[in-house]
């Protein structure tokens, strides 16, 4: 019998377990040993992200200050509402059971909305990243603006990157020392003020911040302040990349919004290689336009090379197009070595073929019919919702009264909720049992509507009994509604009237 040995796979399961000698070696002995080895975790390298100059830089710092702003400054407008209603313009009010955004209110029971809402934001997301990539990454993501924000008070208290790498390698000195700690008490200031502005969403600003500095605000604001201060601090100012590499689960699912006609930050490997140095005054034939500089390197803010083609890593932020731009533009070559394009683009035109960026494709399509279907639905249901709603809800015990004249006597609690900022006027009316009579506990009763006045913002309970002629007990259960109106708006809830009726 002939035994064929397969080498290529190594030495089997207990071999691999075992230790010198044949002894078996335990599971932390073996993680120990590869901690030992070096080959289980490698220590973070710190990247230097260099300051760059150019058109993707310049929008980078446009949205940063413009996102900062929406954030910072939205919790202070004003919004005037009637009556005791908060006059914050945008508010979380978790006491008064309400969502106030400018003119529009949401009650607790259409959270709907919210979901809608996310519902958009995430095909919103889907169909920008089958188009143009990773740009909410780049441009957009809290993690992005408030690292740039970092390494923006970074270079102001350390210098570029060089003159950061200096320092960090230098020994500790009193310049070291002021620079250090002047940047982290500036870190720890912004990322306060972020802490802060969050929990004005959820409380009026301005009382809020005095109560703040007098200890009488409640504790899960200063709970809430603390650990946001503490992520913004942790993620911003050490993690960063990590964040995006790591933590970040949406590197791993872009995977399936992406393909060879989606835009991202691409090298030209038609144009650019083959790569290596250039002599001034030398002739540029039979070689590529990239020189090899690292530049592109050296300004991403994620340390990749993206000559090495896509990579989870890449936020598409565009800083290493600017990198790149101005070298072309020092060595008189044509700019965008890197651009937004496309590997079909880059494929076609190495294949001497001219490049053809369809937008209009299955998937954005598809993204873009589904995004379109729950916007339609969201603006329909937003253009058709109700400021008055109501529920009736039929006395259980006693579930009917007999009164001495052989009618039936039915209670009910109607819930009106006036979801308006005015007053409303109501009538209201029953159906369904012929004759029948209405009447609050300490009114007479009558055949027509009662009136009842519905406070504005508020559910109000009205006590209501329904009295029905013994020539309308037809049946043990007759099929009714409730309707009230202000003469504009209409609501009704429809319920049952319990006879005792023989079945």
């Amino acid at each position: 019998m002939t035994v064929v040995i397969d080498r290529t796979r190594g030495p089997d399961p207990a071999q691999r377990r075992a230790g010198p000698g044949g002894t078996p070696v335990s599971a932390a002995e073996r993680v120990r040993q590869k901690k030992a080895a070096g080959d289980l975790y490698q220590a973070r390298v710190p990247i230097y992200p260099k300051l760059v100059h150019g058109r993707w830089r310049a929008i980078k710092w446009a949205l940063l200050i413009g996102t900062l702003a929406i954030y910072y400054v939205t919790p202070w407008l004003r919004w005037e509402r009637p009556g005791a209603l908060p006059d914050q313009a945008v508010l979380v009010d978790f006491t008064g059971q309400r969502f106030y955004f400018f003119w529009i209110q949401l009650w607790p029971q259409e959270v709907y909305f919210i979901t809608g809402l996310l519902v958009m934001a995430a095909l919103a997301l889907f169909l920008t990243t089958a188009l143009f990539g990773r740009l909410w990454c780049g441009y957009a993501c809290p993690q992005t603006v408030w690292t740039d924000l970092y390494i923006y008070v970074e270079r102001l208290f350390e210098g570029d990157r060089n003159a950061r790498m200096r320092l960090d390698a230098a020994p500790m000195s009193f310049d070291k020392l002021w620079r250090k700690t002047g940047k982290h008490l500036v870190w720890l200031a912004i990322a306060f003020g972020t802490g802060g502005a969050w929990i004005f969403y959820f409380h009026d600003a301005p009382n809020l911040i005095r109560d703040f500095w007098v200890g009488k605000a409640p504790a899960t604001a200063y709970v809430s302040c603390a650990v946001l201060t503490g992520t913004t601090y942790l993620l911003a100012g050490f993690m960063r990349e990590q964040v995006c590499t790591y933590m970040c689960p949406w590197p791993r699912i872009q995977g399936a919004m992406l393909d060879q006609h989606s835009l991202q930050v691409t090298y030209r490997t038609d144009r650019g290689e083959p790569r290596g140095a250039h002599k001034k005054n030398a002739s540029w034939e039979g070689r590529g336009d990239c020189v090899d500089c690292n530049q592109c390197v050296v300004a991403c803010p994620m340390g990749i090379d993206i000559r090495n083609g896509p990579q989870l890593e890449c936020i598409n932020c565009g800083l290493c197009i600017d990198a790149c731009d101005e070298i072309m533009g020092k060595l008189g070559r044509p700019k965008a070595l890197i651009a937004y394009d496309t590997d079909a683009a880059v494929a076609a035109r190495a294949a001497k073929q001219t490049p053809v960026y369809p937008l209009v494709r299955p998937r954005t399509v598809y993204y873009g019919a589904a995004l379109a279907l729950v916007s339609g639905l969201m603006l329909w249901g937003f253009a058709n919702r109700s400021t008055l709603d109501l529920h009736a809800l039929r006395d259980r015990n006693p579930m009917y009264v007999r009164l001495h004249d052989g009618a039936v006597r039915d209670g009910y609690t109607l819930k009106i909720a006036n979801r308006g900022f005015e007053p409303k006027t109501l009538q209201v009316a029953f159906a369904g049992v012929p004759g029948a009579k209405l009447k609050i506990p300490g009114e007479p009763a009558t055949e027509g509507v009662l009136t009842v006045i519905a406070p504005p913002n508020e559910v109000t309970a009205v006590r209501i009994f329904v009295n029905a002629p013994p020539a309308a007990l037809t049946a043990p259960d007759l099929p009714a509604a409730f309707t009230v109106t202000d003469g504009k708006v209409e609501a009704v809830a429809k319920t049952t009237f319990v006879t005792g009726a023989a079945r």
